[in-house]
């Protein structure tokens, strides 16, 4: 059995290691929370045990040593670290001991700010220049970074105006902006390298580069919380004295505030807690000092922290759990998601049990396997996502996730086309996970233009069981649609018109009702004038023959190839025909109309509505696009022409209008 001494030995050993990865690798292995929980386990037993702390402990001394390849900096005044409040207890209880320490029955007052995540550096100005720049190190010897730290555009080289001390020493937070976090990111896996973890570490990292040019290239914001050395008296309060070097060109944060007594701590609390995602920078709580500078001298500090402040800390929002599942969810348009299902754990405040895992090549990039401990993040109303993975943590038995080959909910093959990232399930008609989306695109304006048949209405549909498929809509009876919510017998009778009337359209408007990815009213167009019929489209098995037609590449050809294999899709096709869905068969072959080829733009008012004349338009074997280019043939163009016509005559773009249009067709 562990004894409270062998398992004080093992805190201070295992929190050692840690403060090494975090303050000199840049490469935390443990949330923030699960290292607070060490330390709070170790400053209890120590205060159990009162003969067996050391000088050396951990919580005796601020974490972190210098590097070896930086020239160190000894602090003139150390740097030490703040005291935390995980709760609001726990801020009652910092103010009462403040209160009963002060005997002042006045409301105490304080100033507020938030903890910014960071890098915490001291800049020491001379005669209003900055002379070095360093890092907060074991809180009394520091890194010294004045290369890097003269890269950051928000510290000054010089202060602004002349009432400057000679000697000031201003310390505060070096930290990256999330937008900026994300575009460095974003860069860095365009070029191949490895991504930083979170904008801390991306902070860090950056100012503590050998070389200062890679500093000048992060986006870094260096933002001042207090001071060291001074050469004159600061003043009586904390907030005047902040206030007094913004003046001086020190960035503090807008946040700043003074509050009184402990409700005024709480009520910033809360306030910065509820806009803390909506912040282009992490925080990780709120810190709260004695504004009145006497008072901070009469509490005085340990070698750990002030006694005159505290950190109020946020929830948590990583956290360490295991993977104990990993399962394939299909999406309303059958993307198929892989879903982490975890050992239950609060992050922010709420209980966590799944993570999204994005795409298989984000389970690939991050190695997640099933068994492994991993780190994961709920920011707000963010769906938790796993980080990264404890590779040090990681099983033997631990299992690779792999893509299942049949969707999960419908038993189709899953498709994932080369160089995509997602993949997806094939029975768009009949998967139940995307029936919804299905039937909503199949009755939409553009396909097969159902009036009267919205959202809500096919919601109530799908939850009733009485549309599983689009051949289902043409089945319904007056009596079953007038006993809908919202629904009466002329609503009813109104719909079933409404579908009788969408039975006669186009080839092109029935292909693209169909929903296949990437399927397009441009490529449906394609493909009613390549072939005579339905039939012919999903006899056409070789992708190869497929782009054969103009304007169908590679990858809308495999989709229409994976479309038609599954016999679910050509059954449910079957069936729309069954029901008497038509389309007019041309007399003349589409190829010998005087339009047969043509590109054309449409703009202005016409003399029918615009869908009517494009359908017509591409009846007779035109292209009908939306925008202009050289390549255009024709712009057809009613009232009220717009900027189009402008820019048609500019591209040498012929103009025609209806009657032009009705004379080249006769």
């Amino acid at each position: 059995m562990i004894t409270d001494a062998q398992r004080i030995a093992h805190l201070r050993t295992t929190i050692r290691q840690h403060n090494h990865r975090y303050y000199v690798l840049d490469d935390p292995e443990i949330p923030d929370a699960e290292y607070d929980r060490l330390v709070r386990e170790l400053q209890t037993l120590e205060a159990d045990y009162p003969a067996l702390v050391t000088p050396d402990s951990p919580t005796q001394r601020v974490a972190g040593q210098p590097r070896p390849e930086f020239q160190h900096v000894r602090h003139r005044l150390p740097m030490i670290s703040l005291d935390n409040a995980m709760t609001d207890e726990q801020l009652a209880e910092f103010h009462q001991r403040v209160a009963t320490t002060l005997g002042n029955s006045d409301p105490i007052r304080y100033t507020a700010e938030p903890k910014l995540d960071g890098l915490a550096v001291s800049l020491r100005y001379e005669k209003g220049i900055l002379v070095q720049a360093a890092t907060r190190g074991d809180g009394t010897t520091g890194e010294d970074v004045t290369h890097n730290a003269r890269t950051i555009q928000t510290v000054p080289l010089r202060l602004l105006g002349e009432d400057w001390p000679e000697i000031l020493e201003v310390r505060g937070e070096v930290y990256m902006t999330r937008s900026g976090f994300a575009r460095i990111n974003e860069h860095l896996q365009r070029n191949g390298q490895k991504p930083f973890a979170n904008p801390r570490n991306a902070a860090a990292g950056s100012l503590r580069q050998l070389d200062a040019r890679i500093t000048a290239r992060r986006p870094l914001v260096f933002c001042g919380y207090g001071w060291g050395e001074l050469s004159v008296a600061p003043g009586e309060n904390q907030y005047a004295m902040l206030q007094r070097l913004a003046t001086w060109g020190i960035p503090v944060s807008e946040e700043l505030q003074q509050v009184a007594g402990l409700d005024g701590c709480r009520d910033y609390f809360v306030a910065l807690e509820q806009r803390r995602d909506a912040l282009d920078y992490d925080i990780d709580g709120v810190v709260f000092k004695l504004d009145r500078l006497a008072d901070q001298a009469q509490l005085g500090a340990t070698t750990h922290h002030p006694r005159w402040a505290i950190a109020r800390k946020f929830p948590a929002q990583e956290e360490l759990t295991e993977v104990q599942a990993v399962e394939f969810q299909v999406g309303r348009t059958g993307a198929v998601t892989p879903v982490a299902r975890l050992r239950p754990i609060q992050v922010g405040g709420v209980t966590v049990a799944n993570a999204t895992l994005h795409n298989l090549d984000e389970v690939i990039r991050k190695d997640v396997r099933v068994g492994d401990t991993v780190i994961v993040r709920r920011a707000g109303d963010v769906i938790p996502e796993i980080l990264r993975v404890v590779s040090e943590r990681r099983p033997a038995a631990a299992r690779i996730v792999e893509l299942p080959r049949q969707c999960p909910v419908c038993g189709a093959d899953v498709i994932r086309p080369e160089g995509e990232a997602i993949a997806r399930c094939s029975g768009g008609l009949y998967c139940p996970a995307q029936r919804r989306e299905a039937l909503k695109h199949f009755a939409s304006r553009r396909a097969m233009n159902i009036e009267g048949l919205g959202e809500r209405l096919i919601e109530q549909l799908v939850t009733l069981d009485w549309a599983r498929e689009p051949a289902d809509l043409y089945h319904l009876t007056l009596e079953q649609l007038a006993g809908l919510e919202r629904m009466g017998a002329k609503s009813a009778t109104n719909l079933l018109a409404a579908l009788e009337r969408s039975k006669s359209t186009t080839l092109a408007r029935f292909i693209f009702a169909l929903g296949i990815r990437e399927v397009g009213e441009a490529t449906a167009q394609a493909l009613a004038a390549c072939f005579d019929g339905m039939p012919a489209i999903m006899q056409a098995e070789e992708a190869d023959f497929i782009q054969l037609i103009e304007g169908i590449g590679p990858v809308v050809a495999a989709h229409l190839v994976g479309f038609f294999a599954q016999e679910h899709n050509r059954e449910a096709i079957e069936r729309l025909l069954a029901v008497g869905i038509q389309w007019p068969l041309s007399v003349l072959p589409v190829s010998a109309t005087p339009l047969a080829g043509k590109t054309i733009v449409i703009t202005g008012t016409l003399s029918r509505p615009r869908d009517e004349i494009k359908d017509w338009l591409q009846r007779q074997g035109a292209r009908v696009t939306g925008s202009l280019s050289k390549k255009t043939d024709y712009l057809l163009a009613g009232d009220a022409p717009g900027s189009k016509r402008d820019a048609a005559q500019a591209l040498g773009v012929q103009i025609i209008d209806e009657a032009d249009l009705a004379a080249m067709l006769e």
